[in-house]
């Protein structure tokens, strides 16, 4: 249950009306989860919502990739909305079932595509050593590139606030979708 109660939609004031409108009207087609927390601070929800239009939908990463990202990034936090709402997402962009299975069963993922390694290795290395290795830098840079590099770095850093506002205000997964994450961090992804 989340820990902060919905905005009535009818009683919005001008400036959650304004953001409320650009998220409901734009290719989200709706209000929901951490944007609907975020709301409540109108000023960070347009700042927060037009990155994440960015990172979702205008990056330079094929939606498979950037998928993979999210999800990897729903899974390090164990937040539940996000792996909910971008499984079905990853799915339609090609991520192959048996790849999401082993990222949410905490298992390394064996990849046949070489860019989903480099992704899957990039966000891995990112977590585990804050930082990114000379060498993995340099064979991101050669396989998908600089841009690709800003990019995923942005929807790590995006995916990170969404899975943050998730896990704090307790934002529970999709209506009728069953839990699918570890609720505690004792099931760790291998590398």
């Amino acid at each position: 249950m989340n820990r902060l109660p919905a905005i009535d939609p009818q009683h919005l004031t001008d400036a959650q009306h304004a953001v409320y409108e650009r998220i409901a009207n734009g290719p989200r087609k709706g209000v929901r989860g951490p944007l609907a927390i975020w709301l409540h601070r109108p000023e960070l929800a347009e700042c927060a919502q037009a990155l994440g239009r960015y990172c979702r939908y205008d990056s330079c990463l094929e939606p498979r990739l950037s998928e993979l990202a999210i999800l990897l990034m729903g899974r390090h936090w164990l937040a539940e909305y996000e792996w909910a709402a971008h499984k079905p997402f990853a799915l339609e962009a090609g991520l192959a079932p048996e790849i999401i299975d082993a990222i949410r069963d905490g298992e390394a993922p064996a990849f046949n595509k070489p860019d989903e390694a480099l992704v899957y290795r990039f966000i891995r290395e990112l977590h585990d050593s804050r930082a990114i290795s000379d060498g993995l830098y340099q064979e991101f840079i050669k396989v998908l590139g600089n841009d690709a590099a800003v990019d995923l770095v942005g929807i790590a850093g995006y995916y990170t606030l969404i899975s943050m506002t998730i896990k704090v205000f307790e934002v529970p997964p999709p209506a009728g979708v069953m839990p699918e994450l570890p609720t505690t961090l004792n099931l760790r992804i291998t590398a």
